[in-house]
């Protein structure tokens, strides 16, 4: 059956040469990047029991959770989580398979717990945190569409939905990545003082690139005003060095502009996560799955993390598209911006989309054979659908 594939020139200024251009990263430690990992590990571990026990991914949908943020007293040289962070598990996931009974709740907060450890060195997993599970069984509706695949190797749809994905990069939007992966692999290994819940805002205005982050420190490592201080310079300076290298633009870093040092406002925490202190999060409220917030850019708003890998489109049609995205503008020359999007219809097999719909974006010419080349890029990931479930359950791909 021929696929329903749409490719189009759009007549329009990239992104790269627009006066203007904002961007941003809620980092692993956010609030909402704290909702979206519990959220995906849930459902992988879910995913796991399920083929151990089944042989066969069963019904679920893990993307409803919600950090509830506590109270702390943070102090220099280490204060105390005062109320614990509450984490509460929703979502559907089945819990019975042919007189087999899953215990998913115990493997959910399993699950959510290994992750909070991971995640948050810091964080007194008996003391500061409560995991709350309250997972039910999904509609049957949806359970039938997720068995419909039984005969059939391609599943069907679960919802009438659509994912979306870009490229390439802008120089703002590899920057802001490229900073939070040198953070959390370089800067914070040697320099513990630094929590995991940064927050990098950018902005591009013509060609001057300014990044504001946000960044707390932990308190155990931070004896007085004069190392919190020493630490926002050191940050600062790291940011700079590595953003400047990634770009021929100049770079301006500001970091914490909130604190009042002479007033001792700053932000200082007990475990390095504001969760512990007033915010709280949600389950795709934060980056999409290219690890971005981009309001110039064309986005689903759904949560791709915690939603099945098998047929949920929220998921897979998110993962696809950013893939498909990324492969034309490194395969096919003269692309400025790509933009991919994936649109199914409930019931039907995911690898034939309602529409799969290709706009991009070429100031120069480009050769005759773009289109095509596009086209055939996009059919040959479609009927390849399948190897992204496989890598979502190995954990190799992000979701945030």
């Amino acid at each position: 059956m021929q696929r329903n594939i749409s490719v189009e020139k759009l007549t329009q200024t990239p992104i790269e040469k627009q006066q203007i251009e904002i961007a941003e990263r809620k980092c692993i430690g956010h609030p909402d990047s704290l909702a979206d990992g519990i959220a995906e590990a849930v459902s992988r571990a879910l995913s796991r029991k399920y083929l151990e026990e089944c042989d066969a991914v069963l019904h679920h949908n893990t993307d409803q959770g919600e950090v509830v943020a506590g109270e702390s007293i943070p102090k220099f040289g280490g204060g105390n989580v005062t109320r614990p962070i509450y984490i509460l598990l929703t979502g559907r996931a089945t819990k019975d398979f042919q007189g087999k009974t899953i215990p998913t709740d115990a493997i959910a907060v399993e699950a959510a717990r290994n992750y909070l450890r991971e995640t948050l060195q810091f964080l007194d997993m008996e003391r500061d945190v409560i995991v709350d599970c309250r997972m039910g069984v999904g509609s049957s509706d949806l359970r039938d569409v997720f068995r419909a695949c039984g005969d059939n190797p391609v599943p069907h749809a679960n919802d009438t939905s659509f994912g979306i994905g870009h490229a390439p990069f802008s120089d703002l939007e590899n920057i802001i990545l490229r900073v939070s992966e040198h953070i959390d692999n370089n800067v914070r290994p040697k320099n513990p003082i630094i929590g995991t819940d940064v927050k990098i805002m950018g902005l591009r205005q013509n060609n001057e690139i300014n990044l504001t982050l946000c960044v707390p420190m932990i308190d155990r490592f931070c004896g007085s005003m004069d190392d919190y201080v020493d630490a926002v310079g050191f940050i600062g300076e790291e940011v700079k060095k590595v953003a400047s290298g990634c770009t021929d633009r100049k770079v301006n870093v500001w970091i914490n502009t909130g604190d009042r040092v002479d007033k001792g406002s700053i932000f200082l925490t007990v475990t390095g996560t504001s969760a512990e202190m007033g915010d709280d999060g949600s389950v795709g409220r934060g980056n999409r799955c290219n690890g971005l917030i981009t309001p110039q850019r064309p986005m689903s708003m759904e949560a791709t993390s915690g939603k099945n890998p098998i047929n949920h489109i929220g998921k897979i049609y998110n993962l696809l598209s950013t893939e498909i995205a990324t492969q034309c503008v490194n395969e096919i020359d003269g692309i400025d911006d790509l933009y991919v999007r994936l649109l199914s219809q409930i019931g039907k097999p995911i690898d034939q989309p309602f529409v799969a719909s290709a706009q991009y974006i070429a100031e120069e010419e480009c050769s005759t054979s773009v289109e095509k080349d596009i086209n055939s890029i996009i059919d040959e990931r479609l009927a390849d659908i399948a190897s992204i479930t496989e890598r979502v359950i190995r954990g190799e791909l992000k979701t945030f």
